[in-house]
């Protein structure tokens, strides 16, 4: 990606925030052991979610062309998966995240 990164250091993980030429706030969430289980995205693009999502992309196009997409929110819902993205033209956000590799002690709520 290409853009300014900041780095939010917390008690159980550390924020990596990236904010892309075009606005697109991303947020990758790092555990004290090095391995990211959770990213956010928030602006005027659509990031390319291929990049976000690594490994999980295709199972993410995979539930999404299965009948799980909504017009405008998405949501994939698997035991080990969870993506949510919504929006329209100049507002995209979402949060994709591992549920089992989630700290001891942080919910997905936390993570905004």
């Amino acid at each position: 990606m290409d853009g300014s990164l900041r780095v939010l250091p917390g008690g159980k993980y550390t924020v990596h925030e990236i904010e892309t030429a075009s606005g697109t706030k991303i947020r990758e969430y790092v555990s004290t052991g090095g391995n990211i289980f959770a990213v956010l995205w928030d602006g005027p693009v659509m990031p390319d979610l291929r990049q976000i999502l690594g490994n999980y992309f295709e199972r993410y196009t995979a539930a999404t062309s299965a009948g799980q997409a909504g017009r405008r929110q998405i949501e994939v819902r698997e035991p080990d998966l969870v993506v949510q993205a919504r929006g329209h033209m100049r507002a995209f956000s979402g949060k994709a995240y591992l549920p089992q590799a989630l700290p001891d002690g942080v919910t997905p709520d936390e993570l905004r």
